[in-house]
Order: structure tokens, then C-alpha cells, then sequence
């Protein structure tokens, strides 16, 4: 079965503004986004890309586009099943402000019981994009074989439970992966099982290094900015 490469969309403006964008129309990648979006293509030069399918929010098809023109030929598919979650009555607002909910707790600590008010369950949210994958799979296979490499540009709560979903671990436990802006995870897929060979992967190591200020959650609802 087909390799994923999963692309976390590059730093958007509201990931620098401390904001939980979900479907927010008009978030777009903020400079240093671009210049993840335009070192993409040359990451991922050595792979054979098939196919790639991209959440249809704006920050992600900014991110997949300099790929895109880079490969011509690449054909594009947009997929709202992989857009990011619905946050509901949640979107827009500054993380600082939402951390005072009670059902923030819920989201860190028990996700799988996380309902956005105005929006939708994590559950429901892993779901679809599990789902999405599965159907992908299957006609990335059918089009272009076993062994085929494609990729999907999509957002940081989607992929970390994309991540649980291929390794078994419940999603109550999902906000302990991390995945940065513009980061690479890869799952290659097999009859019987799928195996997590690359997890959040930058190339940049700056965002290990000790924060300045600390950013206030240890697990960033929808993902953190990355390095500074």
C-alpha cells in the first residue's frame, strides 16, 4: 500500500498572533510560512510524489503551492475532510483567553470526550480524516500502485490524530505528539498494518531549544508556531 507524507501547513498569521484559527476564512501563511512553503519542493525532492490532496483552507494551499509549481505536472486534489477541526464558537479566539475554560481541561486531558460548542467532537474529527486516508490509499493504489508516495497538506490537530490513529494509541493521549509548522510525518502502509517512519520533522532543531517565555500550554490546541 502507498507511502503518506503528511505537511503541516507553514506558520500562519494566526499562529503568530497566539489565535485558534479553524476554518477562519483569510489565514495565511505569515513570512517565515513562505519561506517554509518555498523550501518544501527542495525537501522533498528525492520523492516520486503521485498524487496531493490538501486541506482547502488558504494556509495550506499557500503552503502546497510552491510544490505545485515546482511539479507541474503533480495533479492537486482538495479534500475538506483533512481541514481542520471545527472549533465552532471557539474560532478566532486567543488561546490565552480559551485556556480559562473548563472544557480546555477536556480537550488536554480527555479529548475523546471534546466537543467544540458551535462546532464539532474530536472524535468526529478523527474520523473523517481516517477515513479520508483509507479512500486516498485505496485510489493512490489503484492509480498508481503498491508502492506509490503521495502527499496530504493539512493541520496540526488533524495530523496528530492521523499519527494515533496509524499507531493504535487512543486519542485521549494524541496531545502528546507534537507536530510544527510545516513539519514532514510519514506512514507507510502495508496489508496488515501501518508503520509511523518519520513523525514532525523539520530539519530544524531551534524549536528545541528552551523558550524565552514559556508558551502557556504543553499541548497548543490545533498546534504550536514552531521555532521562533
Amino acid at each position: 500500500m502507498p507511502t503518506l507524507i503528511l505537511v503541516r501547513h507553514g506558520r500562519s498569521t494566526a499562529n503568530t498572533a497566539g489565535l485558534l484559527a479553524g476554518w477562519t476564512p483569510g489565514v495565511a501563511l505569515d513570512e517565515r510560512g513562505a519561506a517554509q512553503a518555498a523550501a518544501l519542493p527542495g525537501r522533498l525532492a528525492d520523492l516520486p510524489l503521485a498524487e496531493v490532496v490538501t486541506s482547502p483552507l488558504q494556509r495550506c494551499q499557500e503552503t502546497v503551492a510552491p510544490l505545485l509549481a515546482a511539479r507541474p505536472d503533480l495533479r492537486a486534489h482538495t479534500d475538506d475532510r483533512i481541514g481542520e477541526c471545527h472549533y465552532g464558537d471557539w474560532s478566532g479566539r486567543k488561546l490565552a483567553e480559551l485556556s480559562d475554560e473548563p472544557l480546555m481541561e477536556v480537550v488536554q486531558q480527555h479529548p475523546s470526550a471534546a466537543a467544540f460548542p458551535g462546532g464539532e467532537s474530536m472524535r468526529a474529527m478523527q474520523t473523517r480524516a481516517a477515513e479520508a486516508v483509507r479512500e486516498w490509499n485505496a485510489r493512490v493504489e489503484r492509480d498508481h500502485g503498491p508502492d506509490a508516495v503521495y502527499l496530504m497538506c493539512s493541520h496540526g490537530d488533524i495530523i496528530k490524530s492521523l499519527v494515533a490513529d496509524a499507531i493504535g494509541l487512543h486519542l485521549d493521549l494524541f496531545q502528546r505528539i507534537s507536530v510544527e509548522p510545516c513539519s514532514v510525518t510519514a506512514i507507510r502502509f502495508t496489508r496488515l498494518r501501518p508503520f509511523l517512519v518519520r513523525l514532525g520533522d523539520t530539519g530544524d532543531f531551534g524549536s528545541l531549544a528552551p523558550r524565552v517565555e514559556p508558551s502557556g500550554s504543553d499541548a497548543a490546541v490545533g498546534g504550536d508556531a514552531g521555532a521562533p
